[in-house]
């Protein structure tokens, strides 16, 4: 049976951490664990999944929930309630729900204080490892046949009717996934018609019927051309003297987006050297297998430009092209010929993989994300097969790999830190402290040893890293990337603790380690007022223009976002109320400025666009959350109203809220199909209507809503999981899998408090 680890990696000499690897969650299989029973139990989730699969896409994230649940032996005692039609909510009967959701959501908190949770859904996450370690020899021993077994149920369960792959588990076919899960499927053992229900036949069907492998995008080329199952010649140039840039061009990589920039820095260094891995028979049959007319016969010059319509979100500008084509034609003969491949490629080669390197030791070998880590893990076997260096990334491997029953998959590292602030909140707003006290406890105590307590190490202005001391990641203290909105709801959490006897919370953080995280804030906020994520935004948005990839949208720059934005507000009100002598004049215009970019960025229709969470309303419980903690009003507010009229007049005939993930590729409100709901938007909405004074105004619409999320509730305290509800870089959507306890929970608090519900004991 598979098995969540929590905190271990001691007694591995390739692993170091920074707080002895507190919030680290590895999964391990044990052939001998559990009973027959348990096991039965597992296999009928899988089951399950694969069966409603087309109804449902994202798994529930079962087995590390049954292990948790069956090590604490979890037994709900709250009997379930049920609002009949035309029936009042009574004070009990919210209590009830709520104290069900909370006795179930408590015993999934693990030893160290943090809630796991899958963090994935984006289906070219898993491919690049499985072509790295192919290419390094090292498949079978990092993946073994279990491993292989569930890595190829996740493939089979995502795999559209279609034959293809989609970018998400929500989207459409693509050739991207498609082409990188038919090699998966290959290198696992499938033949060119395995697979489950002639997956392998399918897929290989859809990529020819689409023009065959040549039709890639970007990134399929760059990865295909390190397999061999592609011609260099036939990618666009990713120079690496770029990293030898002066500082004064607008394109220095200082001030690219921080994923950008390390997601073409491990790139440009392979490219640079023009690697491509062992040509074995496997490799010379998927070169027969994915192009419609032989390899030999591949015009490579011409297929540079070729991208499948359904890959594209971003179409290339001809200005991008021409630029191409001058790298290309022009630049690239004169680097990789002599002298200027001795005098100035070897050097780009060099102070590349030093950036790489140096990336690597500050995340202790994590990276900054489930992208850059396998390139990055390659580019040190490219350096040195038997290097410290490589052991180090494979030891960190184990972060990546996530088991459900929807089968392995890698995920974004984990969300550890901002769940559990979210989660955190969510407990505190029930007022069931005296019931809930050592959860609490736990939760703070985890939150105080993830604060990041320095700026990386070394000259790091030097190689484009922003100071970081203070802040919080999103997942654990030994990833080390400063996350403006995970900071502040974190900050948000211990501000909220300090006010509460320490004797049932723990000792509250000391106010110098406060004061960092506010300084964190400040040096985030741009010139309009907003807040970028994880480094100051302030390079030139007509960059934009040169986006290599096809994918995505707005990944050159860094911007600024209404979460993290609100979040920083609401944060800021909290501390100024606690520490108003700290920087007195420096919060008030940070709050200042952040309030008036909020409500500048608000949409025609009275919503705002969301980035991390799907999508209006989600932006829209945030903006709401920032503008009423500064003291605005639904009668004092013009925004307030708009935003009120929007979510009021999407409410759904079953008293919920339901967005389609097509909203953020659009950037237009799209309803789910079926005018169906979901919890946690329903959760959002119903937030963001309190925020703003619904319950004083006509509570009617949050009750319906609250019916709505007390009949979901299951059995044991749970709520169902429903469709995808995150989402990043507008076109590519995450599943959160802890969203469906947090989310609900704390509406169903929300609305016990603020609302005046009846109660049979008066």
């Amino acid at each position: 049976m598979w098995r969540l680890k929590i905190g271990e990696g001691r007694d591995d000499p390739y692993l170091f951490s920074t707080n002895n690897f507190v919030g680290r969650q590895t999964w391990e299989f044990d052939p001998e664990a559990g009973t027959p029973e348990e096991r039965a139990e597992v296999e009928e989730a899988c089951q399950n999944f694969t069966k409603n699969r087309r109804q449902v896409r994202a798994n529930s994230d079962l087995l590390w929930r049954m292990q948790f649940l069956r090590e604490k032996n979890f037994k709900q005692t709250i009997p379930p309630v049920k609002i009949e039609e035309g029936e009042e909510i009574t004070y009990e009967k919210a209590t009830s729900a709520l104290r069900r959701a909370v006795h179930f959501f408590e015993a999934l908190q693990s030893s160290d204080g943090h809630w796991p949770a899958e963090n994935a859904g984006p289906l070219f996450f898993l491919p690049p490892f499985v072509l790295c370690l192919y290419i390094t020899g090292h498949l079978n021993t990092v993946f073994p046949t279990e491993y292989q077994k569930e890595i190829l149920r996740y493939i089979y369960n995502h795999q559209n009717e279609d034959g293809g792959w989609g970018f998400h588990i929500e989207g459409h076919s693509i050739m991207f996934c498609t082409v990188l899960s038919y090699i998966c499927m290959r290198m696992f053992g499938e033949g060119p018609d395995g697979g489950q229900d002639n997956a392998c036949a399918r897929a290989r069907k859809w990529i020819l019927d689409h023009g065959g492998v040549t039709h890639i995008p970007s990134w399929g080329k760059t990865w295909l051309s390190i397999l061999g199952v592609f011609e260099w010649s036939g990618s666009n140039p990713m120079p690496p003297e770029f990293w030898l840039l002066p500082s004064f061009l607008p394109m220095h990589p200082a001030k690219m987006w921080i994923y950008c920039r390390l997601v073409y820095m491990p790139f440009s260094y392979l490219y640079g050297k023009r690697f491509v891995g062992p040509i074995t028979p496997l490799i010379l049959q998927l070169r027969e297998e994915l192009y419609t007319q032989p390899y030999n016969e591949v015009n490579w010059t011409k297929v540079r430009h070729l991208c499948a319509k359904d890959d594209i979100y971003y179409p290339h500008p001809w200005v991008q092209d021409l630029l191409w084509d001058s790298l290309y034609i022009l630049t690239e003969p004169l680097l990789t010929r002599w002298p200027l491949n001795k005098l100035v490629r070897e050097k780009a080669l060099q102070v590349t993989m030093k950036h790489i390197h140096y990336e690597d030791e500050i995340s202790r070998y994590i990276t900054i994300g489930v992208v850059e880590k396998s390139m990055c893990m390659l580019a040190c076997w490219v350096e040195d097969p038997n290097g410290d260096c490589f052991k180090k990334h494979l030891a960190r491997m184990k972060e990546y790999i996530w088991v459900a029953e929807d089968g392995i998959k890698m995920h974004s590292f984990g969300s550890q830190l901002w769940d559990t602030s979210l989660a955190i909140q969510a407990f505190l707003a029930t007022d069931l402290t005296n019931e809930i006290g050592p959860t609490l406890a736990r939760g703070h105590d985890f939150i105080k040893k993830s604060q990041v307590r320095d700026n990386p190490s070394g000259h790091f202005k030097g190689m484009h890293r922003h100071i970081s001391k203070g802040s919080w990641t999103f997942s654990d203290q030994d990833h080390g990337l400063q996350v403006s909105d995970c900071t502040a709801e974190a900050l948000k959490c211990c501000l909220l603790f300090s006010m509460m006897p320490p004797e049932v919370v723990g000792d509250k953080m000391e106010p110098e380690r406060l004061f960092d995280a506010v300084n964190i804030l400040f040096s985030l906020q741009s010139k309009n007022g907003g807040l970028a994520a994880w480094e100051p935004a302030g390079a030139a948005d007509w960059l934009e223009v040169l986006n290599p990839t096809e994918f995505f949208e707005g990944i050159v720059v860094e911007h600024e976002y209404v979460e993290c934005t609100a979040s920083t507000v609401q944060a800021l009100v909290l501390f100024k109320k606690l520490y108003p002598g700290h920087r007195k004049k420096e919060v008030e215009n940070c709050i200042t400025n952040a309030v008036r970019y909020i409500e500048s960025i608000q949409m025609f229709d009275g919503s705002w666009y969301g980035n991390w969470g799907i999508c209006f309303i989600y932006g829209t419980w945030f903006a709401l959350g920032g503008l009423a903690a500064v003291g605005k009003t639904y009668n004092n507010s013009l925004a307030m109203q708009k935003a009120i009229d929007f979510l009021l007049r999407t409410q759904k005939d079953d008293g919920g809220w339901g967005e389609s993930y097509l909203s953020c590729p659009t950037k237009e409100y799209v309803p789910l199909e079926g005018n169906r709901s979901t919890l946690v938007q329903t959760a959002w909405a119903m937030m963001g209507l309190i925020l703003a004074g619904q319950a004083e105004r006509d509570p009617t619409p949050l009750d319906r809503a609250a019916k709505l999320i007390i009949n979901s509730q299951m059995e044991d305290g749970d709520f169902p999981q429903q469709d995808t509800t995150g989402v990043y870089l507008k076109n590519c959507m995450l599943h959160y899998a802890a969203y469906r306890n947090i989310f609900p929970l704390w509406a169903l608090a929300e609305y016990r408090k603020c609302v005046q519900l009846p109660s049979k004991s008066i």
